[in-house]
């Protein structure tokens, strides 16, 4: 058992129509890693040019925003759950 990450329904396109994943890594980073070897162009949709994580993208690891934790480098351990929500902007 690894780390399982739930994969928001705009990007399983990219992981085959897969809604979860399930990876070992020891961080945020290393995590992002593994899926874009597997999933090529799935960073492109999380991390930008700098390496930071998209504005438009948040990121929880067990219920918590990782940019309130250290980002990319947040630890995971194996039981974690990664959620991936593409932030939602509206109004009239």
């Amino acid at each position: 058992m690894g780390v399982m990450v739930r994969i928001p329904t705009p990007l399983r396109r990219m992981t085959n129509g897969q809604a979860k994943v399930e990876m070992e890594s020891a961080n945020l980073g290393e995590l992002v890693e593994k899926l874009n070897g597997e999933f090529p162009g799935f960073k492109d949709r999380l991390v930008d040019e700098n390496g930071e994580l998209r504005y438009f993208v948040n990121i929880y690891l067990n219920g918590e925003d990782v940019r309130f934790l250290d980002g990319l480098s947040t630890a995971t351990k194996e039981g974690d759950e990664i959620s991936i929500v593409p932030a939602v902007a509206g109004g009239f």
